[in-house]
């Protein structure tokens, strides 16, 4: 594959004097993996270059614009030297001239600054006109990702964008080496906020007599100045030098008071151990982990700032470390961001002979991790279970544990910890599906971003609890399940949709599936001791009764058993008697014969709880509510329906007694449980459905 970088004219690819887009593209390409096949073609006076570059001619004619000459140029060469991928940097009116030329390649257009004031992306016109023409769109920010979908929504573009910030490498920093310096790098003008600092550091420089000022930059159309022995000026340097002055600095101030679309100076303070003070201006924000961001520019809030961290040694170790260790922008992992894209290009992936493939799969869910194995036995680990024998390659994420564990002052929920997380994993991952079950930590503006890193992703997620009208938490429920409806692919519900009082696109019933390692009971071969088991808690997180909580199933079930008491109850969560789980739930459930499936709320057809799972996929006699409809899949030699208490009070006392037909039922019921609803399966039409394979396989419970 052949690539050309177009960068803006007069940017110079020189270690003499390299801006910012010209470092981005030499940091990036010298480690892409694309590396000998990318040339980097711009305009500039100096002899010392950076590699893979070509130099094109500038016009010295007046009246000819010395951009668009520059461009004609270029596309010239790329005549002859055809590129399969033409990356322009910075100038979208270059687009439209390539265009006029005809080239038969695909165009990524990068923006380093505001597209509302660039020439060639300022009308909504210009701007759909790129995303017309472009097979992708790059932003160094989220910021200028937002003011170039003013007015435009973004969700019908979302596989056009990619998000893809500066870079820095993060070098070893012995911070006991580090000297009390103060650094600026930038332009020395007053949108960059050099006015600002220079004020606020003569007085911080006034106080405390051990510090020093640090800056580097020029700028030759404004001039201000400042004068003090410890306010040391470097004027312009070489890359190298800058980073060797972040190195032995403390604090990086970047105090711009323009929407600074990004900014390197947050990104290369975090990569050499710096604390980065920046303005919440532009994207500047998005530079740093756990820095400190200026909402109000002023010279006390500044001075307050500074003198803060100088004077709290143990708060300002605190905080560099903490963004030192969680730098993450390292070129390694921008320039394979790069390549992602670049790699996935035109790219078709033909998912019709699904049996052929081995997909990726990244399963965000609540594995439960914090409860030490109480609850290893639930729903979210028999699908994983499922897709590892399908073949494919899961990755888990467990949602609620990293928010647990993450929680701390900067982080107060772990949602930042969560998403971080998230990213990561995906970028180094690069899955074919994204698989949530019950993941409300995960957020819509992640989603979206990960649809933006790679358009062929999938997304579908799974729930378990009830959404019937006359069922618990419906209205919780049912914004659950359509937070990210917009950008999910498919549900899959264990209820039927078509019940509900309420539409969900794309949505499918699933039964609970069981699993051949977790249900590994066979009670029909026993004689149990109890006739009947039946368990219930006030919240699977809690483990414990809550104290004057009250369910309706617990009147019940105390209920039946007054009507039954020639009937041996094993009862878990009533009456006072705490909930079994793990191993001791399997131990309780083995002494059991039979088994009620009883859910909250008024029975809606097909919907139950993972404890028909239990029940069935154990061997246990299985008495279920007829309007469940579970009788589309089960006859009455499997499963046992009643109408109402009194139907099911008979049929209890009837079962009790007669072990041999007991026994059969059971076992027929646990055999067809097994066969067709087991975790493969449900996992197989999970994946059949979202991507719409023409998979011919029969499914008991889709017609």
């Amino acid at each position: 594959m052949k690539i050309s970088i177009l960068l803006p004219y007069k940017e110079d690819y020189s270690p003499s004097y390299a801006g910012a887009v010209s470092l981005f593209v030499k940091e990036s390409t010298s480690i892409s993996k694309f590396k000998n096949d990318i040339k980097v073609y711009g305009n500039t006076n100096f002899k010392k270059r950076f590699k893979n570059y070509i130099n094109l001619k500038s016009s010295d004619r007046r009246f000819i614009s010395k951009n668009y000459y520059y461009v004609k140029n270029f596309t010239k060469l790329s005549r002859v030297k055809k590129s399969d991928i033409i990356e322009i940097h910075n100038r979208p009116i270059y687009l439209k001239y390539i265009l006029e030329e005809n080239l038969n390649s695909n165009f990524v257009l990068y923006f380093h600054n505001d597209p509302l004031k660039m020439k060639g992306s300022e009308t909504l016109k210009e701007r759909l006109y790129i995303l017309e023409n472009c097979i992708h769109i790059i932003f160094i920010s989220g910021w200028l990702k937002k003011q170039f979908f003013k007015d435009i929504n973004e969700n019908k573009f979302i596989n056009k964008f990619y998000i893809i910030p500066h870079s820095a490498k993060k070098n070893l920093i012995n911070f006991s080496k580090k000297r009390n310096y103060i650094i600026f790098v930038g332009r020395l003008n007053s949108a960059k906020g050099y006015d600002l600092f220079g004020k606020t550091l003569i007085k911080i420089l006034n106080k405390y007599k051990n510090w020093y000022a640090i800056v580097i930059g020029d700028e030759p159309r404004e001039k201000i100045t400042f004068n003090h022995d410890r306010f040391i000026i470097k004027g312009f340097k070489r890359h190298e030098d800058v980073i060797n002055y972040y190195k032995l600095s403390k604090i990086s101030v970047t105090c711009s008071k323009w929407e600074e679309p990004l900014g390197r100076g947050g990104i290369e303070a975090s990569a050499n151990g710096c604390v980065p003070v920046v303005s919440d201006r532009g994207g500047l924000s998005e530079t740093v982990t756990n820095g400190i961001l200026l909402k109000n520019l002023d010279e006390k809030v500044l001075f307050n700032v500074i003198e803060n961290l100088i004077k709290n040694e143990r708060y300002f170790k605190k905080l560099q470390k903490l963004n030192y260790n969680n730098f993450y922008l390292s070129h390694q992992f921008i320039s394979s961001k790069i390549d992602h894209y670049r790699t996935n290009l035109n790219k078709k992936i033909n998912f019709l002979k699904y049996n052929d493939k081995n997909l990726k799969i990244i399963h965000i869910t609540n594995f439960n991790q914090r409860h030490f194995g109480r609850l290893h036995y639930n729903t979210g680990k028999r699908i994983n279970n499922g897709f590892v024998r399908l073949g494919h390659n899961v990755l888990n994420i467990s949602d609620r544990d990293i928010t647990y564990f993450s929680k701390s002052f900067n982080d107060p929920s772990g949602s930042r910890s969560l998403e971080k997380h998230i990213l990561n994993n995906f970028d180094y991952f690069n899955p074919d599906i994204i698989v949530l079950g019950h993941a409300d930590k995960v957020g819509n503006d992640i989603l979206y971003e990960l649809k933006s890193r790679n358009k062929n992703l999938k997304i579908f997620q799974w729930f378990l609890d009830p959404l019937s009208k006359k069922g618990p938490d419906h209205d919780k429920n049912k914004d659950r399940i359509l937070n990210n409806i917009d950008i999910i692919d498919a549900t899959f519900l264990t209820t039927d949709p078509q019940s509900l009082d309420f539409k969900i696109k794309n949505s499918y019933f699933i039964p609970n599936p069981c699993d051949s390692s977790f249900e590994i009971l066979k009670n029909y071969e026993n004689n149990c001791y109890f006739d009947l088991f039946f368990a219930m808690s006030h919240g699977v997180h809690r483990g414990v009764l809550k104290k004057g909580k009250f369910d309706e199933r617990e009147k019940f079930i105390i209920n039946l058993k007054d009507k039954t008491p020639e009937l041996r109850f094993d009862l878990y969560g009533i009456e006072n008697t705490q909930p079994v789980w793990g191993e001791q739930f399997l131990s309780a459930i083995s002494n059991s014969k039979m088994g009620i499936n009883l859910s909250r709320g008024k029975p809606i057809k097909y919907y139950s709880s993972d404890r028909i799972v239990q029940l069935i996929g154990n061997g246990l006699l299985t008495f279920i509510h007829q309007d469940t409809k579970y009788q589309n899949f089960f006859s009455k030699n499997e499963m046992i329906f009643y109408k109402n208490n009194d139907d099911l009070i008979e049929k209890l006392k009837k079962y009790s007694k007669d072990d041999k037909s007991r026994k059969q039922i059971a076992k027929k019921g646990r055999d067809k449980y097994h066969k067709y609803f087991n975790s493969s399966l449900v996992s197989d039409f999970m994946i059949n459905k979202t991507f719409e394979f023409s998979n011919k396989k029969k499914y008991l419970w889709s017609k």
